[in-house]
């Protein structure tokens, strides 16, 4: 791999202009596709092969015309009164008859129900609460449409409000919209800049590595756009895919121009020096790349839609960051030449360069030396206290619950959250998720109303509704009300309890079916899924590590080092969102369950970026030690040579996820704090103490291997050993 990496690196360099008008062609096709049928779809979770979904499917079948028509959107007007008057009363009915009239008369309303005269009058049994159910078409898909009807309604009953009736809009009119750089993650772009200038030393080669991320996010943001016109794809997945594929991207082009700097400094002339550098630190991108790539790809395993199209959509900006780091990379290098190195060394001879390169590394040892160094004298104790440290993170975890989605909307303060609080206070806490219970026999109307009774004995239950047979009386419907909200321990017993005690005692199929037993059985299945992810990607380390490293240790190291790391992330992220623990600073006012999809995305994010770190890293430790240096003597070779690096890389990574984290989206914030946290933790804590600390500790045993395994598994040239027999070229 290393020799095609060097070619590809010297091809790119000696013919620029075929390569960067090939990254012109791709970008415009994906710009033309993109802004020609780009939308983006709502979040939906559905489960073919769960109870719930497999159910509803059924209800559907048995049912016709229950499902509901994707072009419709419901939403809902909560009217309530202080309590000193009923809802009732004539002079409310008549401004609750006034506002539904003017409402039924907007553009794209297809129904209204008045509350007080349908045949099913929805009011609270206390007298103080009624709800009105409005359908409207054509403006699922149009935020535009979205955002004038949410304003025409806010227009309707603002005069109403202004009398004193409460009046607000239940479900989100909200539109749905692409998310943009905001000034928060702009501020972390140009810190991750400043630390590029001062690791280069050049600000030519901080703008060059930063415009080869730049461009790898635009083709990659461009691509998904482009995608988004033939498959439903979320805003969020976007942000998501942008926020991976620019870490990565500045990381990728930053480990190829460091070693091009130090093939510079060892005399290489420019596209020499472009085609090393490619073919070294680009073989240790694109094993770092495709785990990644893989580990995202992964996600598609879950079943569940929407996080298949974050997880691919990620890895596919992930693969486009790694391959314009390969392929422009070059490009730009060439066309830096020594302009990629600092100022004072820029006009020196290649004689030089490798004069004054071997004296700074014969004089003073520097910062990372030194520490490499420390660890290896006294590995025990720094083990030790890292290991404590990591672990105080990790506790909060094992405490972690979570919840598919939060009822009445994330926002405390929208007048979503309020309606669905009025609700669930004047209606009960289960009257907003109700549970579907499906009954199936040759006598479904008898046997339903059997369940239907046997429901109502059961813990937990407000009320349940007669039977409803279909037309062939093979299949029946029953409401369940629980005493309980959506997410709360108690409806999932209720569900257990249904399919448990009711349908095992029944002759007929009973089924519990509906959004909120959906959302119980995905819950469950993402946290049986983690569990399964988890030993999945730590096997997928070992593996790929074995044949990368030739040893047993290094691979299970990372491996443990990847768990502590993934635990530590999200570790802070119960504390924070979960607990509440300084919540507030970034802006959110309420904790909340964690999202059941967001550990096992983070489970597979950090995955990738654990294993860059310990490639780059330990690469370098067993190049070290494969030129004949011992253990420790390897680790503080590898420490002077790439450390500071790493943590350039690192210092971005975390930079460009904690910029992502302060715009104000609940979903993306927790992803971007628990990654912050997660990077920090492995680089610095991770790979720069424990492993060294471990290596250390073991010494030559550190590599051994069995022969058999040796000789089976195939050879990856990470490091590059084979370009020592490349020709140089002119």
């Amino acid at each position: 791999m290393a020799k095609l990496l060097y070619r590809l690196g010297r091809f790119s360099a000696e013919k620029r202009m075929p390569v960067v008008l090939t990254w012109l062609i791709i970008f415009a096709i994906t710009a033309t596709v993109a802004i020609s049928g780009m939308s983006f779809a709502d979040m939906t979770f559905n489960i073919s092969g769960t109870e719930s979904s497999d159910a509803l499917t059924r209800m559907e079948q048995a049912f016709p015309g229950s499902e509901e028509d994707d072009s419709l959107t419901s939403f809902q007007l909560v009217f309530a009164t202080d309590g000193a008057s009923a809802i009732t009363d004539d002079a409310h009915a008549a401004q609750i008859a006034s506002v539904l009239d003017q409402v039924s008369q907007l553009p794209n309303i297809v129904s209204v129900t008045n509350p007080l005269t349908s045949d099913v009058p929805t009011v609270s049994p206390n007298g103080n609460v009624a709800v009105a159910d409005i359908t409207a078409a054509e403006i699922a898909d149009d935020s535009d449409l979205a955002d004038a009807m949410e304003t025409s309604v806010e227009g309707i009953i603002d005069p109403v409000r202004a009398s004193g009736l409460t009046v607000e809009i239940g479900g989100s009119l909200a539109p749905i919209e692409a998310g943009g750089m905001s000034t928060t993650e702009i501020i972390g772009v140009l810190v991750a800049f400043v630390v590029l200038f001062l690791t280069f030393g050049s600000l030519a080669a901080a703008g060059a590595n930063m415009l080869m991320a730049l461009i790898g996010v635009a083709v990659g943001a461009l691509g998904i756009l482009a995608a988004s016109a033939f498959w439903d794809i979320q805003a969020t997945t976007l942000t998501l895919s942008t926020m991976l594929g620019l870490a990565v991207g500045i990381d990728y082009s930053l480990f190829i121009l460091a070693r091009f700097q130090s093939e510079l400094r060892d005399g290489k002339n420019v596209i020499e020096a472009a085609g090393i550098a490619t073919g070294t630190a680009g073989s240790a991108v694109i094993f770092a790349g495709t785990t990644v790539i893989i580990a995202m790809a992964g996600l598609a395993l879950v079943g569940i839609p929407f996080i298949t199209s974050m997880g691919l959509a990620a890895a596919f900006g992930v693969f486009v960051a790694m391959v314009a780091s390969l392929t422009l990379g070059p490009v730009l290098m060439r066309t830096l030449g020594h302009r990629a190195l600092p100022r004072k060394e820029r006009n020196l001879s290649p004689d030089m360069l490798r004069a004054s390169s071997s004296i700074a590394r014969s004089e003073k040892p520097s910062f990372f030396e030194r520490w490499g160094s420390a660890i290896t004298r006294k590995p025990a104790p720094f083990f030790i206290v890292a290991l404590i440290a990591v672990g105080i993170l990790v506790i909060p975890f094992t405490r972690m619950d979570t919840a598919l989605s939060v009822p009445g909307g994330e926002d405390p303060d929208s007048s979503e959250r309020a309606a669905y609080n009025l609700i669930v206070d004047n209606f009960g806490a289960g009257y907003e998720s109700p549970l579907i219970v499906l009954v199936e026999s040759a006598d479904a109307a008898t046997d339903g109303t059997a369940v239907s009774e046997q429901i109502a004995t059961l813990d937990h239950v407000v009320a349940v509704s007669p039977a409803i047979p279909n037309a062939n009386n093979t299949a029946a419907m029953i409401q369940v009300t629980s005493t309980s909200g959506p997410i709360d321990e108690d409806t999932s017993d209720l569900v257990h309890d249904i399919r448990g005690t009711v349908a095992k005692s029944s002759p007929a199929v009973v089924s519990v079916t509906g959004q909120t037993a959906i959302d119980i059985d995905i819950n469950t299945m993402l946290n049986d899924a983690l569990i399964e992810y988890l030993i999945i990607v730590s096997i997928l380390a070992v593996v790929l590590l074995i044949v990368l490293f030739r040893s047993i240790l290094v691979p299970l190291t990372a491996a443990l080092g990847f768990l502590l790391s993934v635990g530590a992330g999200m570790g802070v992220m119960v504390a924070i969102f979960q607990w509440g623990w300084g919540l507030g600073i970034l802006g959110f006012e309420e904790s909340q369950p964690i999202m059941s999809m967001m550990p096992i995305m983070i489970v597979g994010i950090l995955f990738g970026l654990a294993m860059d770190y310990q490639v780059f890293l330990v690469s370098r430790i067993h190049e070290a030690h494969s030129r004949g240096l011992s253990t420790k003597e390897a680790v503080i070779e590898g420490f002077s040579r790439s450390a500071s690096v790493v943590v350039a890389a690192a210092t971005i990574m975390a930079a460009v996820f904690f910029g992502f984290s302060l715009a104000g989206e609940r979903m993306i914030t927790l992803i971007a704090i628990s990654l912050t946290v997660g990077v920090l933790v492995d680089a610095f804590v991770v790979r720069m103490i424990l492993v060294p600390a471990l290596l250390s500790l073991v010494g030559e045993k550190s590599w051994w291997m069995p022969r058999l395994l040796d000789r089976t598994l195939p050879r990856i040239d990470a490091e590059g050993h084979s370009l020592s027999a490349e020709p140089a070229g002119d």
